[in-house]
């Protein structure tokens, strides 16, 4: 690399005149001129060339296939007409004509393929880059090589996840048109059926469950007995996956068993009753009450060391114990939690399904306990909080008289379940344990 350098250099000249006779001679000061030199730099000292601060555009790759990219316009309409290659190949053909100008009923009089078939070719090749590029399986996608344009475009409206599923589950059944629009339908639909009879029973994360399901509750319309009604129950119970599905459709297709009669008999004289709080409901309660909370997994040691004389006094209703405890919780005040004077305390459940005796909604709960109220009584319809492995749980009192236990930590007085803006039915009949 060259450094110029710029040397100035100045020059006198002197020249004579002459005055009235008189010669002078004074100084001319002509313009300044320049001398250039050049030096070589090491390359060590060079400055690295300015980084580019954007990208060049890119246009999308084409999805046309490389063979038919080199197509004029009618070469294009040749490949439609005769159909040469497989569906997904030359249906991006027809979006290249529609930016050529083409109409749908004009490809149609070319090539003969209507405007239904367009643009079930069209989108059902969407489906299916989409089901390439999130990874499905080559055995997959090559399944809906041969005629596979209609069956995926009836999964176009899942996501990438439910549009594998779906697929596989289409593919592993041989359904024809029909049976992936049904399948599709029943995916999109189960989450808006939340709260229909028999919803919890089935898996949303299974297409066989969704299916089942969407039977199940068609089967709910027809008066029973009705042959209609049967062969809908026992189409859901071919195509339910989970044992839970399987013992919903079951019950309705032939009916409660004596155990379970049984069962529903025993459960109509429970006296707990379950409440779901309600965001707010403590700021707004006219009284409140306030408990020691133990944690389950901590067992019997540490909920006898919980206080069982604590109450409020004075002009602002301070709370005071006979000891020292870290965890509180405050609660509205309703009638059970009041009518608790002494050892009272809320014990505090990680998840509902392993500890409760119905059905559980995978969330954490909160039992009131009475430790006063130890005895077990067979006949009350009243539960009680034992120990159990890794913890403690609770059990009725017919249950617990027939093993021969006739102690327990204390009676349970009321479930609290956490609020949610989801869940309407706050408060939970006694029916319900199930």
């Amino acid at each position: 690399m060259l450094s110029l350098t710029a040397t100035t250099l100045k020059s006198s000249i002197f020249t004579q005149s002459k005055t009235h006779g008189f010669s002078t001679t004074r100084p001319v000061y002509p313009k300044p001129f320049t001398t250039i030199t050049a030096a070589l730099i090491p390359a060590s000292n060079r400055q690295a060339p300015p980084q580019q601060l954007y990208q060049p555009f890119r246009p999308p790759p084409s999805p046309i296939p490389p063979k038919f990219r080199s197509l004029d316009t009618a070469g294009k309409i040749e490949v439609l007409a005769d159909r040469l290659g497989l569906w997904f190949e030359y249906a991006p053909l027809i979006s290249s004509l529609y930016t050529e100008g083409f109409t749908p009923p004009s490809i149609e009089e070319l090539t003969g393929l209507s405007g239904v078939e367009q643009n079930r070719l069209i989108v059902g090749a969407q489906v299916r880059d989409s089901l390439v590029q999130s990874g499905a399986k080559p055995e997959l996608i090559a399944a809906f090589d041969t005629g596979g344009a209609e069956l995926l475009y009836e999964i176009r409206l899942l996501n990438t996840t439910q549009r594998i599923a779906a697929a596989e589950y289409i593919v592993d059944h041989d359904f024809d048109t029909k049976g992936a629009q049904d399948l599709a339908r029943a995916i999109k639909d189960y989450p808006h059926r939340r709260g229909d009879v028999g919803w919890e029973d089935f898996d949303y994360n299974l297409p066989g469950d969704c299916l089942s399901f969407m039977l199940y509750r068609k089967s709910r319309e027809y008066r029973s007995p009705s042959e209609i009604r049967t062969t809908l129950l026992e189409q859901a119970l071919e195509t339910a996956v989970t044992e839970k599905a399987k013992k919903a459709v079951t019950r309705e297709l032939h009916g409660e068993s004596e155990e379970e009669r049984a069962k529903e008999e025993e459960i109509k004289i429970i006296r707990v009753p379950v409440v779901r709080l309600r965001f707010g409901e403590v700021a707004g309660a006219s009284s409140v009450v306030v408990l020691p909370v133990c944690k389950a997994e901590e067992g019997e040691e540490k909920l006898l060391e919980a206080p069982m004389e604590f109450e409020g006094g004075g002009e602002f209703g301070v709370v005071e114990a006979e000891k020292d405890w870290s965890r509180w919780v405050v609660l509205p005040g309703w009638e059970p939690v009041v009518a608790v004077r002494k050892g009272g305390v809320a014990v505090s459940f990680r998840d509902d399904r392993e500890v409760l005796p119905w059905n559980g909604k995978e969330e954490a709960i909160m039992v009131v306990i009475d430790r006063v109220k130890k005895t077990v009584e067979a006949d009350n319809g009243y539960y009680y909080l034992v120990v159990a492995e890794g913890g403690m749980k609770l059990d009725r009192g017919s249950v617990l008289k027939e093993k021969g236990v006739n102690e327990s930590l204390g009676m349970v007085v009321l479930v609290v379940r956490p609020p949610r803006d989801d869940d309407d039915d706050w408060q939970i009949n006694d029916e319900d344990w199930d």
